[in-house]
């Protein structure tokens, strides 16, 4: 099960009792949203591609539209999003948990500027009803991440 390797992953440093559980799904932006108590914007949704290395993960803002010319600049290819049922083999999450804790060796995650405007944000720990509040800072430490890119625009209200 994906929450329990994402628990494990935060146990070991120390964060596995912030992880939040819901009654209710947090699969989506908004419900993820609702059950968090706090703007879309906010929730950090992480987004699956195809890149020429193997499998990309982009951590973005939940307002945030992924830009197929910034992307393709970054990455050096066109925006291709894994299939549904390609994303639990290739990152370990199933598709509504995915998040960029404790995932599959040789998966590549970043983080996208659009997270960068809030002091706090809440990715997905693995399941469909989880997710952790995280300053950015700790969200950059435990993500793994290789670095911060800028291929999303803000999605107008």
């Amino acid at each position: 099960m994906s929450i329990a390797r994402v628990r494990d992953y935060f146990r070991e440093r120390g964060f596995e009792e912030r992880i939040r559980e819901y009654e209710t799904s947090s699969a989506t932006v908004d419900l993820a949203a609702q059950a968090a108590g706090c703007e879309a914007a906010r929730i950090a949704k992480t987004l699956s591609f195809h890149g020429s290395e193997g499998t990309v993960l982009v951590v973005a803002a939940g307002d945030a539209r992924i830009d197929n010319q910034k992307f393709k600049a970054q990455f050096c290819c066109k925006p291709k999003m894994l299939a549904f049922e390609e994303v639990e083999p290739a990152i370990g999450h199933a598709v509504g948990g995915v998040c960029p804790f404790a995932v599959n060796e040789g998966v590549a995650v970043y983080l996208d500027e659009s997270l960068r405007r809030f002091e706090t944000v809440f990715p997905a720990c693995g399941s469909d009803n989880s997710a952790i509040e995280l300053t950015i800072s700790e969200l950059e430490d435990l993500s793994g991440s290789l670095g911060w890119v800028d291929v999303c625009k803000i999605r107008e209200s």
